[in-house]
């Protein structure tokens, strides 16, 4: 991640920041750890060293504003325009309508399946995986990039959230980052074997479609351990990873957090 770019207003209160201003971003933030630090006016976490963390989602326009605050009372604030991004857009016409709108007992299984995502994903933890450099999870050619969307018959499916890496069925998967592994399942109907792991303050990866599972929940992971392999379960066309990332409910681009290969 580059550094972003600050018109500092105080510049001995200013806090680090790593990463670009951009639709679908991470950002990564270092003050003081006596500090609170506002993003539009709510309140982040802090954690240890003054470590915290935001996302910036595929479809935000509107400036961000930074706010630190310390216990003396002096302040540091700062906005910023977010880099706006083109998504590609496709149109598909004449499909069958049951292949666009799934039946009524696949969607129940789908919304249980949700839930169970949901409740992976509601905690706040005080890692900080988040903070380290993130590597690529498994070998593989790039075969779908976040954001891009499909219309169907005139109704806009939601976009894709992941970064795919398309590769054999069983190429080994391992741990991007540090974290704890908050779900481990294997059938879901959309996503097939799935994991989820927690980096931290709200930031997480999920990991779809595998052909096995190499992790327990409750396990902590470290960057580059083996964590499941790659497979084609839930609805997918072919083998591939499909890596998706979330701040809270704010999903986030994997690709800009990588190092070119």
């Amino acid at each position: 991640m580059g550094p972003a770019q600050a018109n500092e207003s105080n510049g001995n209160l200013a806090p680090e920041l790593q990463g670009e201003f951009v639709q679908g971003a991470m950002i990564v933030g270092r003050s003081r750890e006596s500090a609170t630090v506002y993003l539009n006016n709510e309140r982040l976490k802090v954690g240890s060293d003054g470590y915290f963390v935001f996302g910036i989602g595929r479809d935000d326009e509107n400036d961000i504003h930074l706010k630190v605050a310390l216990p003396s009372g002096e302040t540091w604030q700062e906005s910023y325009s977010i880099q706006s991004r083109e998504f590609n857009i496709q149109r598909v016409d004449g499909l069958p309508q049951r292949t666009v709108t799934p039946d009524p007992e696949v969607q129940q299984l789908i919304r249980a399946d949700n839930v169970k995502i949901a409740e992976a994903r509601n905690i706040n933890s005080d890692r900080l995986d988040f903070s380290e450099a993130f590597v690529w999870p498994a070998e593989g050619r790039i075969s779908g990039v976040y954001g891009s969307q499909r219309i169907l018959n005139g109704n806009p499916s939601a976009p894709h959230w992941g970064l795919d890496i398309a590769a054999p069925t069983g190429t080994p998967v391992y741990a991007p980052a540090g974290g704890e592994v908050r779900l481990t399942a294997p059938d879901m109907v959309l996503s097939g074997g799935t994991i989820i792991i927690d980096h931290g303050h709200n930031i997480f990866s999920s990991f779809l479609h595998l052909h096995a599972i190499h992790v327990e929940e409750g396990q902590v992971v470290q960057l580059g351990d083996l964590i499941g392999e790659i497979g084609a379960t839930g609805r997918a066309t072919g083998p591939h990873l499909d890596w998706r990332m979330n701040w809270g409910a704010v999903r986030v681009d994997p690709a800009l957090l990588l190092p070119e290969r």
